[in-house]
C-alpha cells in the first residue's frame, strides 16, 4: 500500500536558513515640541508633546465654570475628596464628576487640575498629589 503513494522529493530542506543580524540604536528623541492642531476654523485644538513632559491641550475655546458637585458620604477618614473637572475630548468639553480617593502617603495634598490662559488660549494642567 505505501508504494502506491508517491513519494516527494523535497529539495532545500536539509539547508539552515541564512541569518541577518541587524543592530542599530534606537532613534534619538525629538529635540523640539511638535504640535498637531485639528482642522476646525479657527482652531480650536493644539495638542503639543514635549520631550520627558508628555502632551499638552491647548485650546482656544474657554472652559466652562465648574459644575457644583454634591459628595456622596466619605467612605472613611483615610479619603480626600477629589473635585470634578472639564477636559477636552472629541473637540468639545466633557465633565469628569469627583471622586472620593485615597493619598498616596501620609500627608499628601491634592492639586486639581487646571486650565490656565495661555495668550489666546487655554492650557490644560493634570491634577497630582503633591
Amino acid at each position: 500500500m505505501l508504494a502506491s503513494i508517491p513519494l516527494i522529493a523535497l529539495s532545500g530542506c536539509d539547508a539552515d536558513p541564512e541569518v541577518h543580524l541587524v543592530s542599530a540604536p534606537p532613534p534619538p528623541a525629538p529635540l523640539v515640541a511638535q504640535t498637531v492642531t485639528t482642522a476646525t476654523s479657527p482652531p480650536a485644538l493644539a495638542v503639543t508633546t514635549l520631550p520627558n513632559y508628555g502632551t499638552a491641550v491647548v485650546v482656544t475655546q474657554a472652559p466652562p465654570a465648574l459644575q457644583p458637585e454634591n459628595p456622596p458620604e466619605r467612605p472613611s477618614s483615610d479619603y480626600s475628596w477629589i473635585g470634578g473637572y472639564w477636559t477636552w475630548r472629541d473637540n468639545h468639553y466633557n465633565w469628569t464628576p469627583g471622586h472620593w480617593e485615597i493619598p498616596p502617603r501620609a500627608g499628601a495634598v491634592w492639586e486639581p487640575p487646571r486650565w490656565e490662559p495661555e495668550g489666546s488660549a487655554y492650557r490644560f494642567y493634570n491634577g497630582h498629589w503633591d
